[in-house]
């Protein structure tokens, strides 16, 4: 049976979102952060030595990170729905760069956005560079939506699951003002059922507090 470690208000909806999307079986545990420092609790270290979440067990078998549990899931148990992976596929290529640039380039600029704001903020050029760098990663997500609905092809896929969690983290921290089509695309992620019920059941789901304390959960 796949358990997921979800811990509150992190990277771990992804792979809930992933499970329902999946209509997989599935056992959650859930985990809630310290209310002063919004880190994660110890307990989580007993299933994973870094004691982040996104982290699945199935079986003897961990696995952390949310790309590599997307890929796990789809691969072993979703018989390849809502992934690409035949690597002769026209999407292929465009499937793995989404999968892979949400934790890679997209993020990285808005997580040091975040540790400069938790830090009391650099100085004028440091700040400067990352809000240029936030802009153009935004603008090529922006860009790339103009005639389509999902980032990949014509249909739903994992990769909009993991682009979702970025943008909900630059709406979050406000980056997303000034980009209409991007807040309409989180808002159709939002709507689908299989969003709706993971938020029902891994209770209350906000980025906002990430402003002033801590920085989610990584993976």
């Amino acid at each position: 049976m796949i358990t997921l470690h979800h811990l509150d208000n992190s990277r771990s909806q992804r792979i809930l979102w992933l499970l329902e999307e999946l209509e997989l079986p599935y056992e959650i545990v859930i985990y809630r952060r310290d209310p002063v420092t919004r880190r994660a609790p110890e307990s989580l270290k007993a299933v994973h030595p870094l004691g982040k979440s996104p982290v699945i067990t199935d079986g003897g078998v961990v696995v952390a990170e949310s790309g590599a549990i997307i890929e796990y899931l789809t691969r072993g148990h979703g018989d390849g729905r809502l992934a690409v992976t035949d690597p002769n596929a026209p999407d292929f290529a465009s499937y793995l760069h989404w999968l892979h640039y949400a934790e890679g380039s997209a993020v990285t600029p808005m997580l040091f956005e975040l540790y400069l704001r938790l830090l009391g903020g650099g100085n004028e050029a440091l700040q400067a560079t990352v809000n240029a760098q936030i802009t153009q990663q935004l603008s090529y997500i922006d860009g790339a939506l103009i005639k389509r609905e999902f980032f990949v092809g014509s249909r739903f896929t994992a990769a909009d699951i993991q682009m979702t969690f970025v943008l909900e983290f630059a709406q979050a921290s406000g980056s997303l003002g000034g980009y209409p089509r991007l807040e309409d695309y989180v808002r159709r992620m939002h709507a689908r059922p299989a969003y709706i019920r993971s938020v029902e059941k891994g209770g209350e789901y906000s980025l906002g507090s990430f402003g002033q304390r801590q920085v989610p959960g990584t993976g």
